[in-house]
């Protein structure tokens, strides 16, 4: 580990002599691309640093105590010694976390699709509670949010409603929504006061430029159309919607929110070349060994994640069996509970595996 470390150590002090000389200083282009690059490595030259300036510090005072021949001094240095063993100990365990490579998607933007479940009108109502959850979670976050598509059912509900979500980390935060959540509660319109039980399934996809992913124009079918409101109600009278069709994949993307064409068309692109890379992705992950499969935040969409349920004012995480019992907190945004020990959990294994 240590020699990992230190060639990482001399890379940084490396790139620090590029940086102060007058030749790199004058090319604006490689100062940046040398001061990323530092930038990326300063987290863990200052945690081996930080270990280094303890093991030093801990090696004077165990020789301290070998010198010591009071008994109330003894004590103390021996304390001394204690607490410095267990400094030197959380050391070495974030240079461990640090070494444990990261996710690269997981400063991206997102983009957050919802599609209401089994559960008819109330399953379309729980996915509105659900995007009002992803905004105000964002909102509180500081990151800005875009409706990108909507298809709503006319009474408050949604069948699909697709969100960008933009800001530092959003996809390092948000990656553990995707699945499948389930809300039990009694519906306004359940005479008889049962519990119906319905279901929503969110899919976090990192945004992706052009040159992350490579989608040729011939393997694209793009369709105009006018928008429609509910009932039919034209939306305008001009073909502004915009579907296209990634041919090989067989994925469609649509966008009828905005009255120009170019900006449906760029929006239907962006949601596009999110899923076909998600696809690519999953493609690729699928092919990793079954350890790297059951981590946290990669599971299967289909999979039941979250249970939100009315009556006992509980919600429920079922991949870590973690249950809070202020519902509506929770549906106000109140989300870093769950996904702090979501991301625990997925640090552990990753440091298990490593």
């Amino acid at each position: 580990m240590f020699e990992q470390v230190e060639e990482t150590v001399r890379r940084y002090d490396e790139l620090s002599a590029l940086l102060a000389s007058p030749e790199v200083a004058q090319d604006y282009d490689l100062v940046r691309t040398y001061a990323q690059e530092q930038s990326g490595l300063a987290d863990l030259v200052n945690a081996y640093r930080r270990y280094q300036a303890t093991l030093e510090e801990l090696a004077t005072t165990r020789e301290m105590l070998d010198e010591e021949k009071g008994p109330e001094m003894r004590e103390l240095v021996a304390e001394e010694v204690r607490m410095l063993e267990d400094q030197l100990a959380a050391c070495e365990q974030t240079l461990k976390e640090l070494l444990i490579p990261k996710d690269p998607r997981d400063e991206r933007n997102v983009i957050v699709e919802i599609r209401a479940g089994t559960g008819g009108d109330e399953a379309a109502l729980f996915g509105g509670d659900l995007l009002r959850m992803y905004m105000q979670y964002a909102a509180a976050r500081g990151w800005k949010t875009e409706l990108l598509s909507v298809s709503e059912t006319g009474i408050g509900g949604y069948k699909e409603v697709i969100l960008g979500v933009k800001g530092k980390g959003a996809y390092s935060r948000l990656k553990y929504e995707s699945g499948v959540h389930r809300v039990q509660r009694v519906p306004t319109t359940e005479s008889s006061g049962r519990i119906h039980t319905s279901t929503a399934t969110v899919a976090v996809l990192p945004e992706v430029d052009e040159v992350d992913v490579q989608i040729n124009d011939n393997d694209l079918r793009i369709d105009v159309f006018r928008a429609g409101g509910h009932g039919g109600q034209g939306v305008n009278t001009t073909d502004s919607a915009v579907r296209i069709t990634h041919l090989p994949t067989g994925i469609v993307a649509q966008c009828q929110d905005e009255r120009s064409q170019l900006q449906n068309k760029a929006r239907a692109m962006s949601i596009l070349r999110a899923r076909v890379y998600d696809l690519e992705y999953q493609k690729q992950f699928s092919q990793l060994d079954e350890a790297r499969r059951k981590q946290v935040g990669t599971a299967e969409r289909s999979e039941k994640i979250r249970t939100y349920n009315y009556p006992q004012n509980r919600v429920t995480d079922h991949r870590i069996d973690l249950s809070l019992y202020r519902l509506e907190s929770v549906l106000a945004g109140e989300l870093d509970p769950f996904i702090d020990e979501l991301s625990a959990q997925e640090q552990a294994e990753r440091l298990s595996a490593a």
